[in-house]
């Protein structure tokens, strides 16, 4: 499922009544009562959901989680992420059905990230946004700048950043801080290549999220066929998708509301019996 956001709901559904597995890609619903929909009939329908978080099956993200799970960095105590798009989407995109849904379509893949590397729900947020570069946006009733605090259930914290105009590049970077140590991931170079001259230095840059995640956009295509090849669940499944979309909506909320919110995080549900 690759529609604009606002009809993945429906589409999911659509697939799930039809007996077919699903992968869709984020954000897995604009709202948490629809997502919560889409997991009934999923689960109803005994076929698989796996929303398409890319930035879990990114190769340096994937040894970062890797490399917290052996315990090289301790007990993880500080999520930060970093994301700066080179530009804003174009309005026809805005007009697809996205428009006043910043959070829901940008930052949900911070609060998915945040979740699957702490391995820890978010338990409350306070999220600020602002029009600042783009005043355009303002007629859509949305942002192009957001900076979010979080603290997740067991204590520890977490910071996030996103803004739409670096004009630089593609500006992902992630960091990780531990107990005894820290993670930091991130580049904005696509080659190794640096040109020395007389007037300066000189690299490349990653202009574009196909070029920086390349790779995960494959692994992540390669595990849904695999799941489905094997018969077992996605690495992120449907509830993932349901507990980014509903960080996403509590930081919509704290925006508007200009307060912190807390979260009301459910029970991961049992495995599914799918199809055969």
């Amino acid at each position: 499922v690759v529609t604009p956001a606002k009809f993945h709901g429906a589409a999911i559904k659509v697939c799930a009544r039809a007996g077919k597995d699903i992968f869709c890609e984020k954000p897995l619903t604009l709202t948490v009562h629809e997502a919560d929909e889409v997991l009934a009939v999923t689960a109803k329908a005994r076929v698989r959901l796996q929303p398409g978080h890319v930035r879990r099956y990114d190769p340096a993200h994937v040894r970062a989680r890797k490399r917290i799970e052996a315990g090289e960095i301790g007990d993880p105590v500080i999520f930060k992420s970093l994301a700066r798009d080179p530009a804003p989407p174009p309005l026809s995109y805005m007009q697809s059905g996205v428009n006043g849904m910043f959070f829901q379509d940008s930052t949900v893949h911070e609060f998915d990230l945040g979740r699957w590397m702490m391995n820890d729900e978010i338990a409350e947020l306070h999220a600020y946004g602002a029009v600042l570069v783009c005043p355009e946006l303002a007629q859509f009733n949305d942002i192009d700048t957001a900076l979010v605090n979080m603290k997740f259930s067991r204590g520890a914290l977490g910071a996030v950043e996103n803004y739409m105009q670096a004009c630089y590049g593609y500006d992902i970077r992630t960091e990780i801080v531990g107990s005894k140590g820290t993670i930091m991931l991130g580049y904005l170079q696509q080659t190794p290549e640096l040109v020395l001259t007389a007037s300066g230095t000189r690299t490349d840059v990653v202009d574009h999220f196909l070029v920086r995640f390349a790779d995960g956009y494959l692994d992540e295509m390669r595990d849904f066929v695999r799941t489905m090849l094997t018969d077992r669940d996605p690495q992120v499944d449907g509830f993932d998708g349901r507990q980014a979309v509903a960080a996403a909506a509590a930081a919509e909320r704290s925006y508007r509301e200009g307060r912190p919110v807390t979260l009301q995080n459910p029970t991961r549900p049992a495995g599914v019996v799918h199809l055969k």
